[in-house]
């Protein structure tokens, strides 16, 4: 098969979705088919534009200087959609495009596939409206979502309207980010959600195309070797890796709260860059907190450094609809906490933790409980070993494959 990605979140990156696309294509490519990546992107130079082209990634037309946050922002769709055209012209011969985001390289994607009658499926991987309400500045929320819908309803049509509700469209802001979430995802032919509890929303505010549920997986290279279980003996300080986005939503000043009361020794690895970095730095400082950051990195180069740790951690409550963190201490057979008890359809039951609630005050008293019992160490990590083969790349591609193949 022939398969397009389209992604705003890709290129000039680290997170879920990167390693999630990347460990797809990996493993699509191994089978034998072609695979393209369409991404907004940053500058590049020559050296740079013809390396990615070698791997089939094509960076389009993007803002030079304006990026949202740590991404860059691609041009108008139609702009984007004129400029593949012109310049792969094989792409017209594609069987599906498999678009990872919703905005402009994203929604090229869609509209492509439309004027091209190539089926499409798109992947809703995120709460973009959590995600708008950690981002943007108070006063400017409502605003902000309402040109973000103007903006998105010029391109995809936009016939359902989620109004304000008691549910998890609460305000304004939240409602607005609802009717582009929903809208985009029935300009598909398929949706995918990689988590049940996600589907279920997503059916609920009004998304009337098939959904179908694709967990991410982890790249099948990172099983070459066997692991053995973790063991933290009595007064060895625990060692707890963090390599999630260093951002608002995904909670590192409440965890950083958290360790001031942990009892005991620990060193916190911080792996990413985002929002609250700054932040997160100046908390370190001024409480005195053994953390160390180590800024953006590959994964490949994390996770050997995820292998090491005894406690892998992820601490967002009510954002993440899957949680990579989640299946990525699961293939390297590290114990992982959590707070946010939607994420219990991921986590290994038997090698994971879920704190009572997302306070710092029941996170430090999980902690504290494994320094004091560290065989607990030992068992979590046994029982991640055991399970990791479920997480592997080539599980969830066995399901892509059969998902397109009945679309196409």
């Amino acid at each position: 098969m022939k398969i397009a990605f389209f992604s705003d979140c890709y290129l000039d990156l680290t997170g879920g979705i990167v390693t999630s696309i990347n460990a797809q294509k990996q493993e699509l490519e191994k089978r034998g088919h072609t695979v393209y990546i369409f991404s907004s992107s940053y500058p590049k130079s020559k050296k740079q534009l013809a390396k990615l082209k070698k791997e089939n990634i094509f960076p389009v037309k993007s803002c030079r200087v304006w990026g949202r946050g740590l991404t860059p922002i691609a041009r108008k769709p139609q702009i984007i959609e004129t400029e593949i055209l012109e310049k792969y012209p094989e792409i017209k011969d594609f069987d599906v495009f498999y678009v990872h985001y919703e905005a402009g390289c994203s929604i090229a994607g869609l509209r492509l596939g439309k004027r091209l009658k190539i089926k499409t499926i798109q992947t809703m991987h995120g709460r973009e409206d959590i995600g708008e309400q950690n981002l943007i500045p108070k006063g400017f929320k409502t605003i902000t979502a309402t040109m973000l819908n103007w903006f998105h309803s010029w391109y995809l049509p936009h016939p359902i309207t989620v109004k304000e509700d008691d549910y998890l469209a609460n305000t304004k802001a939240a409602a607005k980010m609802w009717t582009l979430m929903v809208n985009h995802a029935n300009a598909a032919d398929l949706v995918f959600t990689p988590s049940s509890h996600f589907q279920k929303k997503l059916a609920y505010y009004g998304v009337n195309k098939p959904i179908k549920v694709l967990p991410n997986g982890v790249a099948d290279e990172f099983y070459q070797s066997k692991l053995k279980p973790k063991t933290l003996n009595p007064g060895e300080t625990l060692r707890i890796i963090w390599h999630s986005r260093v951002s608002k939503e995904k909670s590192i000043l409440p965890f950083l709260e958290a360790l001031k009361n942990v009892e005991g020794k620990y060193v916190l690895d911080v792996y990413g860059d985002g929002n609250d970095l700054k932040n997160a730095k100046r908390f370190v400082k001024a409480n005195k907190l053994n953390v160390k950051f180590h800024g953006p990195k590959p994964f490949k180069d994390i996770y050997p450094e995820i292998v090491k740790s005894h406690l892998d951690v992820l601490n967002s409550y009510n954002f993440d609809t899957f949680g990579m963190t989640l299946i990525e201490a699961e293939s390297a057979g590290t114990p992982v906490l959590y707070v946010d008890p939607n994420l219990r359809e991921i986590a290994a039951k038997d090698g994971s933790i879920l704190t009572k609630s997302p306070s710092p005050e029941d996170v430090a008293n999980a902690i504290n409980t494994l320094i004091k019992n560290p065989e607990k160490i030992t068992k979590m990590s046994e029982a991640m070993l055991e399970h990791r083969g479920e997480v592997r790349v080539s599980k969830v591609v066995d399901k892509l494959e059969k998902y397109i193949g009945d679309i196409i």
